[in-house]
């Protein structure tokens, strides 16, 4: 039976109108509030660069880096597994990455900034910490690691 179907036969002594009520909901709104606006802004600001979100986040972790496996990019990027391949296609493509056999494990497939990517890496990056750093100085640091702590306790509270 699906949940929709379930929840319609059990019938739940908590109404719609309570749960709408719940003190945590403003939170939730504006945690998603804020994420939206964050994402918006931060997708313009690297599209400046001719880069998706999610090239860019390969591209910065990438940086100052020797190279690294599609596995650790993937554990290091806030891109899906499934969508790492992709990703890294089209940046293969732009001639931005290239990808080289491991030396010390002929399985395994070393990703690397060209020097391509490697000077767009040396503008892209700076320019957009640069521009964070200034939506951001109004929070002091403080405030900042408090906020930290608690989105990852409110993560925490999400993760399996």
């Amino acid at each position: 039976m699906h949940l929709a179907s379930r929840l319609m036969a059990e019938p739940s002594s908590y109404s719609a109108q309570a749960a709408a009520q719940e003190p945590f909901m403003a939170t939730i709104r504006e945690l998603v509030r804020t994420y939206q606006a964050f994402s918006g802004y931060s997708e313009g600001f690297v599209r400046r660069f001719d880069l998706t979100p999610a090239q860019f986040d390969v591209i910065a972790t990438l940086g100052n880096t020797s190279g690294m496996s599609m596995g650790e990019i993937g554990e290091k990027t806030l891109i899906t597994k499934g969508t790492l391949t992709g990703v890294i296609d089209r940046l293969e493509r732009k001639g931005l990455i290239v990808r080289e056999v491991s030396s010390s494990d002929r399985r395994s497939t070393i990703v690397k900034l060209t020097s391509q990517g490697d000077v767009l890496f040396q503008a892209a990056f700076p320019a957009h910490i640069a521009d964070m750093k200034q939506h951001l100085a109004p929070i002091g640091v403080s405030e900042l690691d408090d906020l930290r702590v608690l989105l990852n306790r409110l993560g925490d509270a999400f993760r399996s």
